[in-house]
């Protein structure tokens, strides 16, 4: 063994065993010996002689590479000797008499990658200077097996790298492969499909595994020849033969279909299509469907079927004629009912071709009306398949109850492989709504009728069905009591199926249930069923905890859709759910089943909807209202209590208890409106003021508890959407509270609620905005950074996402303050400090924050400022500095240097919108700042950037003129772009 070989031996191990350092010298070593202007020979020589695979895959794969890239390079009498010694290698002959290794006794992988050497020279010297390659080649095919089956692999090999339209080719690739094709066509096809046919011949009884890879071949270049060649009684019979005898294996079975299904997928023209597939006779392979459900043979029969009626199917659709439609509905009569048998009783991978295929036959029935018998026939078998193929495997019954993580991915997988087959029912449904009708209901009637514990997959289907079904019908049909619903909904919600707690039964059950809520806002009458569904067993009360779960949240969407239909039944109803609202009123009673963020809130959220309303006699609205909050105020107040002295271990659980009863509280106030707690029934709002003093005394015995004050704030948003005004003297305390340690995200959350504050009473916050707003800016200023935020690797961290949502969140901030006529907040004698911090955080972002939509608000706070704070061109200063300040640094920055940097892109709409408000703002510094403003901006912001005297000229013109806002902006952006191209980039943007 010479150096080389020890080399590849070393660069090519795995067990790490070699040392690092000499595994990388070999690699170097391999890596020199490439770049040898001999490595042809080399390689070739070391074929002829290594018997080590190892040695033999780094010949050719260095072959491979060094003919790729230098190949056009070599001089005429190395390519001679390589292509004789490449096609001697393939051809199993000797380079020499000394030639002791033959390379096709190796594995598969070393005979694939002399393939692909063979195909490389192809590319290189097909037909130009070596037109004889494939005629060669088949000269050598009677030396027996081993060169026929590297005769097939080269064919495999031009296909996927050269003439396959299934991998993405270059234009040159392209040509190429159009030019070897041509050849072919020409020179030696039939030659090729010839020794195809005598190999399939000779070995079909002796050697499977060499015709399967013939026929691997034959189906890959179907495509692009003479199709004659193959359609034709001989090869087409010994196909048939092949694919029919069951002595032959299943995998050369499939094979032969998998050529009968490349002839059928040929493309031509639609009236010789047609007479091609009759000619095939299918219906010779319809009994191969039924052999054994599992096998490869079955597939590929199945694959062959789809491919066939597919193809029928295009035929119809492009044939005029009489004749042509006659002739494609007979075949498509005659082939459905196996494809029908192989949807249902085959386990295969060819169902989302079937389902195309049968949306596409669909498709063509919807301009024939009436059906016929045959197509009706066919309609209610693809009602048949879906029905089948919608239901869940039994084997995951157990995992789809439990939901573990088989169950979970099995659930998903269906629900994705559902969603075409509904399509389909759709389809089906506007084609013949009658018969799909008529099937939805008796496989509804035959759920009804079952036994549960058996068939919970049919039940699931059937419910399913009806789900679906409901997604095509208009309000008006859902709503009538008429014909199919009158029948279907009251059979529904009178029944309990014995499998009701199996959790997909039960889910898909109350979602059917929600589905058709429309009938019964029309139908009154059948409310007591709707509810009892909802509040025994079948929901709340099921004993699966994501049964009851949903049931509380479709229940709540109920009662928003019913609303005042339910004021009789709000007795019945709160007294149903005494049991689930008890879980909230007793302390300690969330146990880890019940722990979640939503767990419960839509209970109390459908009754606060429900004792919410007018229509509610005020006592009994107390009456409601006082059993539900005292107790759950009443608990706070003992899990507050000696909090401060409590055993640690008891704390966690007591915050999860607070936290629930808030978010309890919080969704029974969804109910209440404004007016009815403030102007019609105040004694309600003074319920709410009560509840709120309890809460916000959270506040402060748990002050740094963030979830804790994250559930307050948003108590807080829901009392100020309902109380109004009156909300004001709870404000100082709980604004205080909120303020004192809190961390950038709650930070961002308590600026969330001033600006809610501000939004809802404007300048009746003012004094609130005036005691709070300092204490923000000495915070946030002291936290955020003045410039931008660090990028690059490790700045993607939690921490400093939190900031930046921070940042976002103040400029939103400042932006409402500014725009609610509150501007002057920012000259307080206690806010003064900050105003400068202030006006460069807002100068900066205006100029350079990545997000355009932040950098308009911030131009949009500009423009509010300058209206209010500049009176008149040579008024008295009400912000000393201020208007120096917006002439020398904002108009020169953001109105000229950042529109001039190439990343503004006047393409995009957001930064067309901005442009907008830089130009708007350059309108209102003019009026405000008169003359000052021009001669500043003239003279010296554009004389800065190169601005010709003329453009100049006319921007004054246009200003003084007062053009309107749109012609202004057409010009400003016009000058924009005429600088861009006077500086190409050199501007340096301050």
């Amino acid at each position: 063994m010479d150096d080389l070989e020890k080399a590849i031996l070393i660069s090519f191990d795995e067990s790490g065993a070699v040392d690092s350092a000499l595994k990388a010298q070999a690699v170097g070593y391999c890596q020199q010996i490439k770049e040898t202007p001999s490595i042809c020979s080399i390689c070739i020589e070391r074929l002829c002689f290594s018997k080590l695979v190892q040695v033999q895959f780094w010949c050719l794969q260095c072959l491979h590479e060094v003919l790729r890239v230098r190949y056009s390079s070599t001089g005429p009498e190395e390519k001679s000797f390589i292509r004789k010694s490449v096609f001697s290698l393939a051809c199993y002959e000797s380079i020499d008499d000394k030639n002791l290794v033959r390379v096709l006794d190796g594995p598969a992988f070393i005979k694939n990658k002399l393939a692909q050497v063979m195909v490389t020279l192809i590319c290189f010297e097909y037909p130009m200077i070596w037109p004889s390659v494939f005629v060669d080649f088949l000269s050598n095919l009677s030396k027996g097996v081993v060169v026929i089956d590297m005769f097939c692999r080269v064919l495999n090999a031009l296909d996927e790298e050269v003439i396959s339209l299934d991998y993405p080719r270059s234009q040159e690739e392209v040509a190429i492969a159009g030019q070897i094709k041509d050849a072919m066509r020409q020179q030696c096809i039939s030659q090729v499909v010839r020794a195809w046919y005598d190999i399939l011949l000779m070995y079909r009884n002796s050697d499977p595994d060499l015709c399967c890879s013939v026929l691997d071949s034959m189906r890959r270049y179907v495509s692009w020849i003479d199709i004659g060649l193959i359609a034709n009684d001989a090869f087409v019979g010994l196909l048939f033969e092949l694919m029919l005898v069951s002595g032959f294996p299943d995998q050369l079975r499939g094979a032969a279909a998998g050529c009968i299904h490349a002839v059928a997928a040929k493309r031509m023209d639609p009236k010789a299509k047609l007479t091609l597939l009759q000619s095939l006779q299918i219906r010779k392979v319809f009994g191969l469907v039924a052999e054994d459900n599992g096998s490869e043979l079955v597939s590929s029969v199945s694959s062959l079927l789809t491919g066939y009626s597919t193809e029928v199917l295009e035929c119809s659709k492009r044939l005029n004629s009489e004749d042509g439609k006659a002739v494609s509905t007979e075949l498509l009569n005659e082939v459905l009912p196996s494809v029908f048998y192989v949807m249902q009783n085959c386990e295969i991978d060819e169902t989302f071709s079937i389902v195309q295929f049968l949306s596409g036959y669909v498709g063509t029935l919807k301009s024939l009306a009436p059906l016929t018998e045959s197509q009706s026939r066919h309609v209610g078998q693809i009602l048949d398949v879906i029905r089948s193929q919608i239901q869940f495997d039994p084997a995951y019954r157990n995992n789809l109850d439990m939901l573990d993580k088989t169950g979970k991915e099995e659930e998903d997988r269906m629900a994705e492989f559902r969603k075409d087959l509904f399509v389909l029912l759709r389809s089906v449904g506007r084609v013949a709504p009658d018969a799909t009708q008529l099937f939805i209901r008796n496989s509804l009637a035959s759920a009804v009728a079952s036994n549960g514990d058996v068939n919970v997959e049919e039940i699931e289907a059937a419910l399913s069905l009806l789900y679906a079904f409901g997604e095509s019908l208009s309000d008006e049909t859902m709503k009538t009591r008429n014909g199919l619903l009158g029948e279907l909904i009251p059979m529904l919600l009178s029944t309990k199926f014995p499998c009701h707690n199996n959790r997909l039964v039960a889910l898909i059950y109350l979602e059917t249930v929600t589905r058709y809520m429309k009938f019964f806002q029309e139908n009154t009458q059948y409310i007591p069923l709707v509810l009892g569904a909802f509040l025994d067993e079948r929901g709340i009360r099921h004993p699966n905890r994501n049964v009851s779960r949903r049931a509380s949240y479709l229940f709540m969407r109920i009662v928003k859709l019913l609303k005042a239909k339910l004021v009789p039944y709000i007795e019945t109803i709160l007294q149903s759910l005494q049991d689930t609202v008890a879980q909230f009123t007793t302390i300690y009673a969330v146990s880890k089943e019940l722990s979640g963020c939503e767990d419960g809130s839509h209970i109390f959220e459908a009754i606060g909807l429900l004792i919410g309303m007018e229509d509610v006699p005020l006592e009994k609205q107390s009456e409601y209202l006082t059993t539900l909050l005292t107790p759950l105020c009443q608990q706070v107040e003992a899990l507050l209590l000696n909090a401060k002295a409590q055993n640690p271990e008891e704390s966690p659980a007591k915050i999860t208890n607070i936290q629930q009863i808030i978010m309890a509280i919080n969704a029974l106030s969804k109910g209440f409106s404004e007016r009815l707690v403030t102007a019609s029934r105040p004694a309600i709002g003074l319920m709410f003021k009560q509840t709120l003093d309890v809460l916000l005394r959270i506040l402060i015995i748990y002050p740094k508890i963030e979830p804790l004050r994250c559930k307050v704030t948003s108590f807080i948003h829901r009392m100020v959407d309902i109380l109004g005004s009156s909300v004001f003297p709870y404000l100082p305390k709980a604004l205080e509270q909120l303020l004192a340690e809190s961390e950038p995200k709650e930070l961002a959350g308590f600026l969330l609620l001033l600006n809610q504050l501000i939004c809802k009473f404007n300048t009746g916050v003012q004094d609130i905005l005036e005691e709070v707003y300092p204490a923000i800016a000495c915070r946030v200023f002291n936290i955020l950074p003045r410039d931008a935020f660090p990028t690059g690797p490790g700045s993607n961290t939690e921490e400093i996402r939190e900031l930046q949502e921070l940042q976002r969140t103040l400029y939103t901030f400042l932006h409402v303050i500014a725009t609610h006529d509150l501007s002057s907040v920012f000259l307080s004698s206690k806010s003064r400090a900050y105003l400068d911090p202030m006006m460069q955080l807002i100068l900066h972002a205006s100029c350079n924050h990545n997000d355009i939509l932040v950098r308009k608000a911030c131009v949009q706070i500009f423009i509010r400022l300058i209206k209010d704070w500049c009176v008149s061109p040579y008024g008295e200063e009400k912000v000393p500095g201020f208007r120096s300040f917006v002439m020398e640094a904002f108009a020169t920055n953001c109105c000229l240097y950042s529109v001039l940097d190439k990343s503004f892109e006047f393409r995009d709409a957001n930064t067309l919108v901005l442009f907008g408000e830089i130009v708007l703002v350059q309108k209102v510094m003019f009026e405000k700042f008169g003359n000052d403003f021009l001669v500043h901006f003239v003279s010296k912001s554009l004389q800065s950037a190169h601005c010709p005297q003329d453009l100049a000229e006319q921007y004054c013109q246009k200003l003084q003129q007062g053009s309107d806002i749109k012609a202004l902006k057409s010009f400003y952006q016009s000058l924009i772009e005429n600088l861009r191209r006077q500086q190409n980039g050199s501007l340096v943007f301050r």
